[in-house]
């Protein structure tokens, strides 16, 4: 993956000329351009086309701004910010994933994900949005002398600390989730909100409100056990809620697919042999200044019925959500569909995780009318595959089920040195360091079955319930954090590698997934995978890299960190970053991020003469991500999330800014001294002096009302 620009651009073009199996491209309508001004950020790319010799006086300062910044010409309107009223609830914090599913032209439903609180913002604005207090101080000064730690299920329920905490948590989970709105386009072309009788919340606890969600697949059979080694939470195949709700996907029959993510932080993650889940006290419940963790603690939420793919009717008033087992519990980031007539669906899907998998779903069934809500029950049955990449451009899948042959990864080709495996027989998972530990375990488990209990049915859902440490054991490419997936037309992938950094748990594959400099690479790639033939059920494929992020000078298209992606009509690639806030503008960062400024917006066209170049959209506000990037069809609307604004200084208090120096490079390696003004905090999206950041979702438009593309 560590290709210079030059190269890349070569491959694009020519080399994949060579590649019999890979699809003709459409045409894109910005070959020559991409139809308007861009904005102007603090890294010079290429793209600018500004002389290497005028850089250094162009770029030497760089004022960043509070605010959704969009180039000429556009401008965006607010839809829904956190705290506004939403069915019989509010809009959730931390707005991610977007769906707008027209029901004519100027009407339809708008679905959002929230995914998480930013935990210190989220308490210290609380009360002045929602207009009600919670014990925030009281609950961290009891917690003082345990480090904010505590097992507040097995506190007694007349216990006054119990009560609180629960309390907290409620609303924290309150504020994850889904919610369904229906918009209005009016004559002036602003999309305004109107009451529907499918408008809705569903949230981490809506099951307490009787409003449970459902499953499908062999999972289902793990929950309705009579007798598990682990925690039971006695509601067999019934459902609390969703939390952790980053990433989706909206199928072609319009139904929404909402990706929990993160909920190990409040749920725990290990699983015994048999697939039940570990107690709640093995994530405890953490309140501090800058955390609410453990979440589901106090409810004793059994954290092996989170980490799916949750689908969603909006169209349906009384759909609360199902979750796929068949699509397997992990980190879920995105889902993608290959919906072809007369042939069997596949479902593709990311695990966000340093050393996380890509995973395909191949239904047993063959699909009918791709637009048939019937297709969801294709979810029932059929097969989930984790991908191995090789270094050449080719690939296969491994099916998780309890025939195949246990053929760990090795710590030793993977970046950070550790793989995480089953820890047998006591459940959970241990963290494998060196080779000889790997080649011990294998030796003792011959197959995916040798490490799971129970019946037949019982095993595979085992193996979906505890898939990513199933796919280690059975060999499958530990990536770069796959954030994204989309299907563009001709039926090629794009997928966002985000950062290929590893941590304690796990890393990419050096061998795969390594930077120019031959090491592992931060800034992340954007890559397209083609099934061999075509076919969305093929055993093997061939995968490229598309875009590489990082600096010019390193090879990379100017970004750093993609994440969100969405193909226009014109199939250019719409991207969004997600560098992590403590990084954004952060001189000291050894990986250059704090470079980049704030989150971006990008638009990369995937061919003519500017394949694989980035055109710098927008920048978001102050310390946020810009999420959930979905055009209207009519290519006329661009709605965003713009997520956890000010999450890092809070508020922004009385115009708040500091100037900060930066070693910049020019896009032809000359280094030279950037003074950037950076304000602290965010007041974004009222900008009024002092005020909350709160996260919201707007719809971008052009003045001039054509369409954006």
């Amino acid at each position: 993956m560590s290709m210079k620009r030059r190269d890349l651009l070569m491959f694009l073009g020519a080399g994949l000329a060579t590649v019999a199996c890979w699809p003709q491209r459409q045409k894109t309508q910005l070959s020559s351009g991409i139809g308007w001004p861009t904005v102007t950020g603090p890294v010079p790319l290429e793209t600018y086309q500004i002389p290497a010799q005028e850089q250094i006086k162009t770029f030497s300062t760089y004022e960043v701004q509070d605010k959704l910044v969009l180039p000429d010409g556009f401008t965006y309107d607010i839809i829904a910010a956190w705290g506004d009223k939403l069915g019989d609830s509010r809009v959730g914090y931390n707005n991610d994933y977007l769906s707008f599913i027209p029901t004519s032209q100027d009407e339809g439903f708008l679905t959002i994900n929230f995914e998480y609180i930013s935990d210190r913002t989220w308490m210290e604005t609380y009360q002045q949005v929602i207009g009600k207090s919670l014990p925030f101080a009281e609950v961290i000064a009891a917690l003082k002398g345990t480090k904010g730690e505590v097992d507040a299920y097995k506190l007694k329920d007349n216990n006054p600390l119990k009560g609180q905490i629960r309390e907290i948590c409620q609303e924290a989970l309150e504020d994850q989730g889904i919610g369904v709105m229906f918009l209005r386009r009016n004559a002036n072309g602003v999309w305004e909100r109107v009451n529907s009788p499918a408008e809705r919340r569903i949230s981490g606890l809506s099951g307490l409100k009787g409003r449970y969600l459902k499953a499908t697949g062999p999972g289902v059979a793990v929950f309705e056990k009579a007798k598990k080694q682990g925690y039971d939470d006695g509601l067999g195949a019934k459902i609390t809620g969703t939390f952790a709700n980053c990433a989706g996907g909206t199928s072609p029959w319009g139904t929404v697919f909402s990706a929990e993510e993160n909920y190990h932080e409040h749920v725990p993650e290990g699983v015994y042999p048999d697939g039940s889940s570990a107690a709640p006290e093995a994530v405890k419940c953490r309140i501090g200044e800058r955390a609410v963790d453990g979440q589901g603690n106090v409810f004793g939420l059994a954290g092996n019925k989170y980490g799916y793919m949750v689908e969603v009717d909006p169209a349906n008033p009384d759909d609360w959500g199902t979750k796929h087992t068949w699509l397997g519990r992990y980190r879920h980031e995105a889902v993608a569909f290959r919906v072809v007539a007369g042939k069997p669906m596949a479902v593709y899907s990311g695990c966000d995780r340093r050393g996380g998998h890509l995973y395909k779903f191949v239904s047993q069934d063959s699909v009918k009318d791709p637009k048939d809500k019937a297709n969801s029950r294709l979810m029932a049955s059929g097969m989930l595959y984790a991908a191995v990449f090789q270094a050449d451009g080719t690939g296969r899948w491994i099916a998780l089920k309890p025939e195949t042959p246990v053929n760990p990864i090795l710590p030793s080709t993977v970046f950070g040195g550790v793989v995480t495996l089953p820890k047998r027989p006591e459940g959970g998972f241990f963290v494998a360091k060196t080779d000889g530990e790997v080649k011990q375990f294998q030796q003792k488990y011959k197959t995916l079955g040798d490490l799971y209990t129970g019946s037949a049915l019982e095993k595979q859902g085992a193996i979906l319930i505890d898939a990513h440490f199933a796919a280690n054991a059975a060999g499958a490419t530990t990536t770069a954090r796959p954030e994204d997936a989309e299907i563009a037309a001709d039926g090629q992938l794009y997928i966002t590698f985000t950062s290929g950094s590893p941590d304690g748990e796990g890393g990419p594959d050096k061998r795969v997934f390594v930077g120019p400099n031959g090491a592992d690479w931060e800034h992340g790639w954007i890559v397209r995978l083609a099934e061999d033939g075509g076919d969305p059920a093929a055993m093997t494929f061939k995968w490229a890299t598309f875009a590489m992020g990082g600096e010019a000078t390193d090879g990379g298209a100017g970004f750093s960190n993609p994440d969100n992606l969405f193909l226009d009509q014109a199939n250019n690639v719409w991207m969004v970053t997600d560098i992590s806030t403590d990084k954004h503008n952060n001189p000291e960062d050894k990986n250059r991020r704090g470079c980049f400024g704030n989150n971006s917006i990008w638009v990369i066209p995937t061919a003519g003469e500017n394949a694989g170049n980035a055109f710098l959209f927008g920048m978001g506000p102050m310390e946020c991500e810009i999420t959930g990037p979905f055009l209207t069809p009519d290519q006329k609307t661009l709605f965003l999330a713009v997520q956890h604004p000010g999450e890092w200084y809070g508020p922004r208090q009385n115009g708040a800014s500091e100037t900060r120096e930066f070693k910049m490079k020019t896009t032809t390696g000359e280094e030279f001294i950037q003074k950037r003004l950076v304000p602290l905090g965010s007041n974004w999206p009222s900008q009024e002096a002092n005020q909350p950041p709160r996260p919201a979702v707007v719809a971008v438009r052009r003045t001039n009302g054509e369409p954006i593309v």
